[in-house]
């Protein structure tokens, strides 16, 4: 993994996608420059959750784009997934490496600077310091980093990072100038009225 891989990190969510295709909003975020896609779903059964990361592989493989599963390391495995995405209160890392072997991606949410520094001893592929602002789309998160916090994880952590949280047009300049590798967007994408457009446009920042 490489820190370029993670400059525009495409989180999908389902109930902000104004009830359109998942696999269509990917398809055009990636044709407008998304770099990594993690696919989030908390409410559809393991069966439906497999076929559609079976077939954003499909889509996203030929294209040099990494698919990263939320949470789920049996999905990751069961789809062939680049890798998985872990919170603080999910699988411990050292199972989930285990369970993926060595060349898998795991990236791993800080909540706090004591997280940063936690995961300084792991060997996770990157860290997302979540959440820099506070946003509807993730309600359940400890107190917002800030700027400053922000500047501050960078600056701890020896980890590529991708910032998570508020993040859109407005908010992503000051935020990419504090060294973070990239941003993960959600709402900006998966509810804009033209996901390809929308990306581009942060792409281009």
């Amino acid at each position: 993994m490489t820190p370029e891989q993670l400059r525009l990190y495409l989180v999908t969510d389902r109930g902000l996608s104004l009830g359109r295709d998942i696999e269509w909003i990917v398809g055009e975020a990636v044709a407008g420059g998304v770099t990594i896609v993690q696919l989030r779903e908390k409410d559809i059964d393991t069966r439906e959750f497999v076929a559609l990361g079976l077939r954003l592989k499909a889509l996203l493989a030929p294209l040099g784009v990494p698919l990263i599963i939320n949470d789920r390391v049996d999905v990751a495995l069961a789809v062939d997934a680049d890798g998985v995405h872990i919170g603080q209160s999910d699988m411990p890392y050292d199972v989930a490496r285990r369970l993926l072997g060595p060349d898998r991606i795991i990236g791993l949410s800080v909540e706090t600077l004591d997280q940063v520094k936690e995961a300084n001893l792991l060997d996770v592929d990157y860290i997302a310091v979540s959440p820099v602002y506070s946003t509807p789309t993730k309600t359940d998160t400890a107190p917002p980093f800030g700027l400053e916090g922000l500047r501050q994880a960078v600056a701890l952590s020896r980890h590529p990072g991708v910032a998570i949280g508020g993040m859109n047009a407005a908010t992503a300049p000051a935020v990419l100038a504090t060294g973070i590798d990239g941003i993960a967007v959600v709402s900006a994408i998966c509810s804009a009225p033209d996901p390809r457009a929308a990306a581009a446009a942060l792409r281009s920042l």
